[in-house]
C-alpha cells in the first residue's frame, strides 16, 4: 500500500510537517514523486518511519537517529529487539512509579506504612535508568560492569537522610566550584575545599575511593561534552579548572 504525506501522518498519529521535516533531513525520504509533485511512500517507509518514531520515544535526537539508521551496518530486525528491551525496561520503571504512587496513596489513607526507603525507590530507579541512557556505556568502559552495578546498589539502598545529604553536598560542590573558579587558582584554598566536597559527593555512589579513579573522572569531565557542558553552563572552562584542581588534590599528574 502506498500513502501520501497526509495520509502516512494519519496512519502515524504525527504531523504533515514532521514527515516532510524527515525527509528535508534525509531520515525518511518519500519512495517517489508522483506526476502530480506528491511525496509518495511504501512499505518500506512506513516500517523506517516505525523505527525512527521508536527512537524519539526512547529519548533519542533526530542528529543521533540519522547517524545509526544511515549506517550501512544498521540492522532493522536487530533494532527492532533493541527497542523491545528498552520499553520494556522503561515500562518496567512506570511499574515502579505507579506501585510506588499507590503504596504512598494507601499510606496517606492510613491503610498501611510506607518506610521512607519505598517513597523513594521509584525516584532513584528512575535517575539511574536516565544516568544510564546518558552515561552508561562510558562509564561501564572506563570502569567495568562490576563497578558500575556496586555504585548502583549503593545507590538503591540509599536512605532518605543520606539522599539529602547528597543533595546537599552536591550543591556546595557548584558553589564553592564557583567562588573558587573566580580566583583562578587550581592550586589555591578554595579550589582544593572544592575537589574535597566532590570526594565526599563521590564517595555517596562509588564502592571505593582511589585517587587514580578521582583523577580520570575528573579527565572524562573535560573530554565527554556532555559532562563538560553540565559544568560549563554557568562559566565557560569549569570543567578544566575542576579537573586540574582534582589533579592537585589527588597529587596526580595527567
Amino acid at each position: 500500500m502506498e500513502y501520501t504525506v497526509q495520509k502516512l501522518a494519519n496512519l502515524a498519529g504525527i504531523s504533515t510537517r514532521t514527515i516532510r521535516y524527515y525527509d528535508e533531513i534525509g531520515i525518511l525520504k518519500p519512495a517517489r514523486i508522483n506526476s502530480s509533485g506528491y511525496r509518495i511512500y511504501g512499505q518500506r517507509e512506513v516500517d523506517r518511519l516505525q523505527q525512527i518514531l521508536f527512537y524519539r520515544e526512547l529519548g533519542v535526537c533526530l542528529d543521533d537517529i540519522k547517524s545509526i539508521m544511515t549506517d550501512p551496518s544498521f540492522d532493522g530486525a536487530k533494532a527492532l529487539e533493541e527497542h523491545l528491551k528498552k520499553l520494556l525496561e522503561k515500562r518496567k520503571q512506570l511499574d515502579l512509579l505507579i506501585a510506588n504512587v499507590k503504596k504512598t496513596i494507601a499510606a496517606k489513607e492510613g491503610r498501611i506504612h510506607m518506610s521512607d526507603k519505598e517513597k523513594f525507590e521509584g525516584f532513584k530507579n528512575k535517575m539511574l535508568e536516565e544516568n544510564e541512557k546518558k552515561y552508561g556505556k562510558e562509564i561501564r568502559e572506563k570502569y567495568g560492569e562490576e563497578v558500575v552495578e556496586k555504585s548502583n546498589e549503593k545507590f538503591r539502598n540509599m536512605t532518605k537522610e543520606q539522599y539529602e545529604e547528597v543533595t546537599h553536598l552536591e550543591k556546595q560542590v557548584t558553589q564553592t566550584l564557583a567562588e573558587a573558579f573566580k580566583t583562578g587558582d587550581p592550586k589555591g584554598e578554595l579550589a582544593q575545599k572544592a575537589a574535597d566536597l566532590h570526594k565526599k559527593w563521590l564517595m555517596y555512589f562509588w564502592p571505593e575511593y582511589s585517587k587514580e579513579a578521582h583523577a580520570g573522572l575528573a579527565q572524562m569531565y573535560v573530554d565527554d561534552e556532555r559532562f563538560k557542558a553540565y559544568y560549563d553552563k554557568e562559566q565557560p572552562g569549569t570543567a578544566e579548572f575542576l579537573r586540574e584542581a582534582i589533579l592537585v588534590y589527588t597529587g596526580i599528574k595527567q
